[in-house]
């Protein structure tokens, strides 16, 4: 079990172990010969880190910590403006691009809060996938099933496998259509997702502005609750799990099951009889936006349109340097007209209208974050069809909620020793608090099941 940051400030506060301490142990594991630091982390700053360890510690001989997250080693996706450090996006067409001259707004508030920033973490190039391949530096793999190799998720890959595999005790990530959620589904970790406006993105470099947004990636519902109040600059209270018979859950009737393996299917169905069991309402409700998403989508969508709009000049000028599957689905973008972009930002609005109309009476919707297991990295690597038909699949669920505008956890609902499986708690715009809180009964009554 990973430690929480509750029991990690605990710790601190009662000297049982120092940030110094902490920082030293995440940088060891980070440099292990043999782990996976090489290809997780693009940067590391291990001489800041220790400094800042040192003056947190300081500061809290004398009595003052800054937050729950003072002291504590957290790292960031290689998507986030770090001071005195080039913004590389995971791509190796901005390797000499200039370095950044300040922290991006999120940076600057985990820095404000106490946080030991360890370094950045790799990802699929420019987030253009749900996988997390990087053929430039490489793919961590997710911490099951190391003797296959099978892939962290995407696009913030090493986002989840440093908490994994502890080289952090939490990672910030983005999600432009499930690149927190996908790599905590993967690495069987809490991710948080939230109303895209809550969080600023000044600093961060976009892939679809319409889409993104910023998320914590760590051990429980409490731990991303925390996280997200300094990410927001909101302080809000800790999750208050109300009991599971006060609650209404919505389950799509399709889509999101279509493709599943047998054995995210089995997984899903008996969590959802494990909330039942416990007084819950599961309701299975037809979403008929949910089956009209495809054909909106059809020409590429927001991601390719505005994707296209920032890489226009890079890609013609560099077109040799990118990921030859992240530019194909860039370049989607190039054949869509001003009139596909025009009926996208209308069509949306309504959509959203409509299908939050349909769940007005649900506390929130289930249903897997990913409908398959993580599939093994060599197989994609190897194979053009593989890769974009397994991308398409992984992505599908939790690009729903991007379009809905919504707000969703991806909480590990899998037996003990068992393949990773995340089940998303979604819900409508600004429903970030009541998410968290339902999250948080669902994830206390999957503890108890599990024993």
């Amino acid at each position: 079990m990973l430690p929480t940051l509750l029991e990690l400030q605990t710790a601190l506060n009662n000297g049982e172990t120092t940030s110094l301490e902490l920082t030293q142990a995440a940088l060891a594991r980070i440099a292990l010969p043999e782990g996976a630091g090489a290809h997780t982390f693009t940067a590391v700053y291990e001489k800041q880190a220790l400094a800042a360890a040192q003056a947190s510690d300081l500061l809290r001989s004398a009595g003052l910590a800054r937050s729950p997250i003072d002291g504590l080693p957290i790292s960031v996706k290689d998507l986030f403006d770090v001071a005195g450090d080039t913004t590389r996006a995971g791509s190796v067409v901005l390797k000499d691009a200039p370095a950044a001259q300040q922290n991006a707004v999120i940076v600057q508030r985990l820095i404000d809060a106490g946080a030991v920033i360890v370094g950045k973490t790799n990802m699929t190039e420019f987030a253009f996938s749900g996988l997390g391949l990087n053929p430039h530096y490489g793919t961590p793999s997710s911490p099951w099933d190391r003797a296959t190799g099978r892939i962290p998720g995407g696009s913030s890959s090493g986002a989840g496998v440093s908490v994994a595999d502890r080289m952090s005790v939490a990672a910030i990530g983005t999600d432009t259509g499930g690149s927190v959620r996908i790599p905590s589904a993967f690495c069987g970790l809490t991710g948080f997702k939230p109303t895209a406006r809550r969080i600023p993105q000044t600093g961060a470099l976009p892939l679809s502005f319409s889409l993104d947004s910023i998320g914590p990636l760590a051990a429980t519902v409490a731990c991303c609750a925390t996280l997200d109040g300094i990410l927001s600059g909101q302080a809000s209270p800790a999750p208050v799990p109300p009991l599971l018979k006060q609650l209404r859950f919505a389950v799509p009737a399709s889509v999101v099951l279509d493709g599943a393996d047998d054995h995210v299917r089995g997984v899903f169905e008996q969590t959802l009889a494990t909330l039942q069991a416990q007084g819950a309402q599961v309701d299975v409700i037809t979403l008929p936006e949910f089956e009209q998403l495809a054909a909106i989508n059809r020409l590429g969508g927001f991601v390719c349109a505005e994707a296209w709009a920032w890489h226009k000049q890079l890609l013609e000028q560099h077109a040799g340097q990118y990921d030859p599957r992240v530019a194909s689905r860039i370049l989607r973008g190039k054949d869509m007209s001003a009139a596909d972009y025009i009926e996208l930002l209308e069509t949306r609005p309504a959509w959203i209208a409509s299908l939050q109309q349909r769940l007005r009476q649900y506390d929130a919707l289930l249903m897997p974050t990913v409908p398959v297991v993580a599939p093994a990295i060599k197989t994609l690597q190897d194979s053009d069809d593989a890769y974009f038909a397994a991308n398409g699949l992984i992505l599908r669920n939790p690009t729903l909620i991007n379009f809905f505008d919504g707000c969703a956890l991806s909480l590990p609902c899998h037996p003990a020793g068992a393949a990773p499986v995340g089940l998303m708690v979604a819900g409508p715009a600004m429903h970030d608090q009541h998410i968290l809180n339902a999250g948080a009964a669902i994830e206390a009554a999957l503890a108890a099941q599990r024993g």
